[in-house]
C-alpha cells in the first residue's frame, strides 16, 4: 500500500494469465498487466496510472516471482 493505492496478488493457483496485480483506491480498480503496465480491466485516474507505473517498474522481477509462486501452489512473503 503506498498513497491510499492498494496492491494486491490474489493466491490461487492457475490464476489466469497474463502476470497481473489488482489495484484499489478509493471507489475504483483495476487489473494491470505486470509487463507492460496496462490495464486489462477496470480504471483508475491517470495520477495513479503513474505512480502504480512506476512502482511495477521498480518491483517487477519480484512481481514475476511472486507470480511463479503463487502458480505453483505456494505463498508469497
Amino acid at each position: 500500500m503506498f498513497y491510499g493505492i492498494i496492491i494486491r496478488m490474489y493466491y490461487a493457483p492457475k490464476e489466469h494469465g497474463p502476470p497481473h496485480i489488482h489495484v484499489y483506491y478509493q471507489n475504483k480498480t483495476a487489473v494491470i498487466n505486470i509487463s507492460n503496465c496496462e490495464i486489462t480491466s477496470g480504471n483508475l485516474a491517470a495520477r495513479q496510472i503513474r505512480l502504480v507505473s512506476a512502482w511495477i517498474e521498480i518491483h517487477r522481477d519480484e512481481l514475476y516471482a511472486d507470480w511463479n509462486l503463487c502458480q505453483n501452489g505456494k505463498k508469497t512473503l
